[in-house]
């Protein structure tokens, strides 16, 4: 049975936050806000965790999932980045964008796509969430919370909880988030002398990367 946890918006209660990164640490998946949709998170080095995370979303190992980190200098331990790809980075971060970089050695290689070696890296602007990740201590594994056959995300905790209650470990409550996924932006082409490739348009602008 999911534990739910009601926290401000914009100042969360800590114990709240530190009972949520508890359960995580225990093998746990919590559904969480972002600044995009809703999305399940798990911890990333724990393997029976991010199986039941794909599990849950009803997605196999060759979908991209996201590493959530608290900032850019986070997120280059975890990713291959030149300087171009980090201006690119800097323009649209913290933001609802998800960036696919070649994924460095910290990554595990179970999380990465089994073909290419990337992964999905993403620094969010939601206060609860950064305040759950500096918390946490390390980047979360993530996916959009879509519910297994559906097309859109949930951005509702207590339809969340009711769908899923017996699969998760926690759902924090926040308010309603925007209902939309990130937008997906494929940045390995670029290391390569080639052009980023928006793999998805979502709620993140292609103005403020200059695309």
């Amino acid at each position: 049975m999911a534990q739910f946890f009601e926290v401000h918006p914009d100042n969360p209660h800590t114990r709240l936050l530190k009972q949520a990164v508890a359960l995580l640490e225990r093998g746990g998946v919590a559904a969480v806000p972002t600044d995009s949709s809703y999305a399940l998170v798990c911890h990333l080095d724990d393997k029976a965790a991010a199986d039941s995370l794909r599990r849950i979303r009803g997605v196999d190992d060759k979908h991209h999932l996201t590493l959530l980190c608290r900032d850019l200098s986070e997120l280059a331990n975890y990713a291959r980045v030149d300087n171009k790809q980090f201006r690119l980075l800097k323009a649209a971060t913290p933001g609802p964008y998800t960036f696919i970089l070649e994924a460095s050695k910290e990554v595990p290689r179970r999380v990465s796509h089994p073909s290419r070696k990337t992964i999905g890296l993403r620094v969010p602007e939601h206060k609860v969430l950064q305040a759950l990740l500096e918390l946490h201590g390390t980047p979360l594994l993530a996916t959009t919370l879509i519910p297994r056959g559906g097309t859109e995300p949930l951005n509702d905790a207590h339809e969340i909880r009711e769908l899923l209650e017996h699969e998760l470990a926690a759902v924090i409550d926040a308010g309603a988030c925007h209902q939309e996924a990130t937008t997906v932006i494929d940045l390995t082409p670029m290391g390569e002398g080639g052009e980023p490739v928006v793999v998805r348009q979502g709620r993140g602008e292609l103005s403020a990367l200059g695309l």
